[in-house]
């Protein structure tokens, strides 16, 4: 049984903003609840309650024949959520517990303020999810973050190297260095770049808020792909509905995000100049899609970072930057074979 998060305040907009944006935590909710309905394993959907009373969003599978296997966790990228699993929740959570969440922020999950600097921002996001576990009760996990939510996997390995098996980071954001040579910079996919151009110091997804009712044909026109990503599934416009819904909440993993980012998404904290700081036992898989526009070549520096230490990275052939959705097939038979070789 699930409560629904109360709607979050708008300030002096709030009396009319809701009809000019067509969104709520409701819509969410049921957009989400199509997409879930796919899975073809039974799984449970809650809210856990941290101690700083947010509460996150949990999707989790446990079946039978998985118990005692150390649990598989799922971590999202920026303006994401659990509905983008769906491609993959049925084939890794066959054989083990399986938790996915919406961090603190995004999705489902409650929105609270964050600190305004980049470090307070990273660190309020680690501490949810270690919140998280334990209210769980997971004593090690496989840690598998995408995008964001890669930077964060890391961040929080960095920080509780104990609770950690395996580090699955699938295109992580944020790991280089911003190069000081302009021409040494990889360019960003053309949507990114019109959304600076668009938005300036705004926060990321403000377009969407601003749009008003025309919000939900933006993320078609911008992102025409996720329809094509999970046409296996819909052939409507859900996809689409659920990131809209996602995003055109009030800001504030958002916010955090864009304190933690500078000019056209540099991390500000890159995790290249810690990586290193991690114990030398853990081991480190970094899945990429071969088509990405993340920069691949941080998967060899991870690994001249770490000499002594179990470096592997793949690339997954036609696969761009969402390599779970892109090529969800080979996608699971990687991320299923690390896990095998956990236990």
């Amino acid at each position: 049984m699930e409560e629904d998060l109360e709607e979050q305040p708008q300030g002096w907009l709030s009396g009319w903003l809701p009809a000019w944006r067509p969104t709520s935590m409701a819509h969410l909710k049921n957009v989400e609840a199509r997409i879930l309905q796919c899975l073809r394993s039974r799984f449970v959907g809650r809210y856990v309650t941290l101690p700083s009373r947010a509460r996150v969003w949990t999707v989790s599978l446990c079946p039978e024949q998985g118990e005692g296997r150390t649990p598989l966790v799922l971590v999202h990228g920026f303006g994401g959520g659990v509905g983008l699993w769906v491609l993959n929740l049925d084939q890794l959570g066959a054989r083990r517990p399986l938790h996915a969440f919406d961090l603190l922020g995004f999705g489902r999950s409650s929105r609270p303020p964050f600190p305004p600097d980049a470090r307070g921002a990273e660190e309020e996001f680690v501490r949810s999810i270690e919140d998280w576990r334990r209210q769980l009760g997971i004593g090690r996990m496989i840690l598998l973050g995408h995008s964001l939510g890669g930077f964060l996997a890391a961040s929080y390995s960095l920080a509780h190297p104990e609770r950690v098996k395996h580090l699955i980071l699938v295109d992580p954001w944020g790991f280089p260095v911003r190069p000081t040579d302009p021409s040494q910079i990889r360019a960003p996919p053309t949507w990114v770049k019109a959304m600076a151009a668009v938005l300036g110091r705004s926060n990321p997804l403000a377009v969407l808020r601003v749009a008003g009712p025309w919000g939900p044909g933006l993320v078609q026109r911008f992102r025409p792909d996720f329809k094509q990503k999970f046409a296996e599934f819909f052939e409507d416009d859900t996809i689409s509905e659920y990131i809209y819904h996602c995003n055109a909440q009030a800001p504030s993993g958002e916010t955090a995000f864009k304190a933690m980012t500078e000019a056209l998404g540099w991390a500000r904290r890159p995790m290249l100049e810690r990586i290193h700081l991690l114990p030398r036992e853990l081991p480190i898989t970094l899945i990429y899609g071969a088509e990405s526009w993340i920069d691949t070549s941080t998967g060899r520096r991870v690994r001249e970072l770490r000499p002594d230490s179990f470096v592997r990275h793949l690339a997954i052939a036609g696969a761009s930057h969402h390599v779970y959705a892109d090529q969800p097939a080979a996608f699971n038979a990687a991320v299923q074979e690390i896990c095998n070789s956990v236990d």
